[in-house]
């Protein structure tokens, strides 16, 4: 199931930061190769499985956002960037106008936004194989050695539907 597919452009959105600022896809993307874009709701199991792993790729890659949106308040927002230990911005869609721009039906829905507002690769669910792609084509975008994003220990199976 795929929200908006590879090589269509992007909607571009301003949305606060959980923390009072404000973030702009469009000049986000003028500073950087693309923009990585995850929508969640703090109570969805596959989110909350899903963004330890992006976080792994902001930590990995810092020169290419990764923007956490939240379909939930700032409190819960905050909470669960804690609790996942996510370091990575997230937005408020609290009214939802993001997420239905994106065509999105299910959570989490990841979007690798090239630098043109291309989307360049759309996962939906958790997909291993999928987020291996998004990893390589993030370093790939950052210009650098793809390090990975899962490892030996971790327990990741090729599929988790959101």
């Amino acid at each position: 199931m795929v929200a908006i597919i590879p090589g269509t452009k992007a909607p571009f959105f301003t949305l606060k930061t959980s923390e009072g600022g404000i973030l702009k896809l469009s000049e986000s993307l003028r500073g950087h190769g693309a923009v990585v874009l995850a929508f969640f709701k703090v109570s969805c199991p596959v989110c909350q499985f899903t963004f330890p792993y992006l976080e792994r790729l902001h930590r990995s890659y810092l020169h290419i956002p990764v923007w956490g949106i939240s379909q939930d308040d700032s409190d819960a927002t905050t909470a669960f960037a804690r609790m996942y230990g996510c370091s990575f911005p997230m937005l408020l869609d609290e009214r939802l106008d993001c997420t239905v721009s994106y065509g999105l039906t299910n959570v989490p829905s990841v979007f690798l936004v090239t630098q043109d507002g291309a989307i360049k690769q759309t996962i939906v669910g958790f997909a291993k194989g999928e987020m291996e792609d998004l990893n390589e084509q993030v370093a790939l975008f950052a210009q650098q050695t793809v390090r990975p994003l899962f490892t030996q220990a971790d327990e990741v199976p090729a599929l988790k539907p959101g």
